[in-house]
């Protein structure tokens, strides 16, 4: 699973600054497994669409209380998804540690592969949640000009194994021209807004193989 958001540069005077990494590249099993649970996976998506949040903020958005959200910060933390933005009085917000996140598998280590997959199993659902609410509140009342650059495809093709990871490296850099524009508001166009993209794509391991021989029944 690949992830890329924006969260804010240090911030000038921070009387607690922290080293931002450009991206999580991970297939650790451990990393992994510290992600692989729902609320965590709300309590990030909540970070990166806030930026910054404390555990209050949080356990607001997520309906959970604010101890249960700081258990499961300090899971995320200690694995190396999230620090510590800077203290504003007693405020003490979070934010993520990483520009984006490479936490596909290793292919030949099972529990990697079996923590990755519930990781995407768990943003798939909640990506398919947000396009749902999107779709249901604004499916009649969207303004004109927007509505062709709203979107679902889908598509069923026949591809090698090397053909399909081209076309994931493909999938995800197509936004990387649009990634300056969230550090500098001026690059933004005047009828820009936030927006998001969501993909998928899996081969069909249910199908045998072209040139397979039938498996008996």
């Amino acid at each position: 699973m690949t992830e890329a958001h924006d969260p804010p540069a240090d911030r000038a005077g921070s009387t607690e600054p922290t080293v931002e990494v450009a991206e999580l590249r991970s297939s650790d099993p451990a990393v992994l497994r510290a992600l692989a649970h729902p609320l965590r996976v709300e309590i990030l998506a909540v970070i990166d669409e806030l930026e910054e949040a404390t555990a209050t903020q949080i356990a607001e958005r997520v309906g959970e209380s604010p101890s249960n959200c700081s258990f499961h910060l300090r899971t995320l933390e200690k694995a190396g998804f999230i620090v510590r933005a800077e203290t504003r009085g007693t405020s003490k917000p979070w934010r993520s540690a990483h520009r984006s996140r490479d936490l596909r598998p290793d292919p030949d280590d099972v529990d990697s592969v079996r923590s990755s997959s519930t990781i995407g199993a768990l943003y798939v659902q909640h990506e398919a949640d947000r396009m749902i609410k999107f779709l249901t509140a604004h499916g009649s009342g969207r303004p004109p000009e927007w509505v062709p650059g709203v979107t679902v495809n889908i598509s069923t093709f026949w591809a090698s194994p090397d053909e399909l990871a081209e076309i994931a490296e493909e999938i995800a850099h197509l936004v990387d021209r649009f990634r300056d524009r969230h550090d500098d508001p001026a690059l933004r166009p005047p009828d820009s807004r936030k927006s998001h993209f969501f993909a998928t794509l899996n081969p069909d391991l249910d199908v045998p193989l072209t040139g397979a021989e039938p498996t008996a029944s």
